[in-house]
């Protein structure tokens, strides 16, 4: 089986902590663990130019097999990322690798995900150009809870997603990605 995680995101620096980037966070973390655990079978991120995207791989030992996953962070910005994951897809020279888009939802509560299969948020940009490109829904999506406002907040939702975690929600976050390996791994 082969898989490939595309982690959405913005690649220039400003956007490194947005919550909007929580996609990119996962694929780092994801890649750091295994790096921990499997140093032989984990190779770090490098530029692919005609993906225009960060690839790295890792393999996992599931309890069926070995999965060899392709971790991708596109660098065409959120709103194009569509552009590079089609090219990633049709580069693949056997059976197209599984597809799953993390990226962050505003319609989910922090601390919350899920992982599902062509449902996603109500506006997401990032899932629009995706959905766009590959002329599908059919691709699974790991969608990460980051609404954390107050019953008073009067900003906009883009304001927001733009907005830097708290040093709180980082921490946080760590055992929210724990549990959606954990998770992910039981699919896999």
């Amino acid at each position: 089986m082969n898989i490939l995680i595309v982690g959405l995101g913005n690649p220039d620096k400003q956007y490194h902590q947005n919550r909007h980037n929580v996609g990119f966070q996962f694929v780092d973390w994801l890649l750091e663990d295994y790096s921990k655990r499997n140093t032989d079978t984990v190779h770090g991120f490098k530029y692919d130019k005609y993906t225009n995207s960060e690839l790295a791989k890792i393999s996992i030992r599931s309890l069926r097999d070995t999965v060899h996953v392709v971790l991708s962070k596109p660098l065409t910005y959120m709103n194009r990322s569509g552009e590079s994951i089609r090219k990633l897809l049709s580069a693949s020279t056997t059976k197209p690798p599984t597809l799953f888009v993390v990226h962050d939802d505003l319609d989910i509560r922090l601390g919350n995900f899920k992982i599902q299969k062509g449902v996603g948020p109500k506006v997401h940009n990032g899932i629009d150009s995706i959905e766009q490109s590959l002329k599908t829904k059919d691709f699974w999506r790991i969608r990460i809870g980051i609404d954390n406002r107050d019953s008073d907040y009067e900003g906009s939702g883009e304001g927001y997603v733009l907005s830097d975690f708290t040093k709180e929600e980082k921490i946080q976050f760590r055992d929210i990605f724990q549990k959606i390996n954990t998770r992910f791994l039981d699919m896999i």
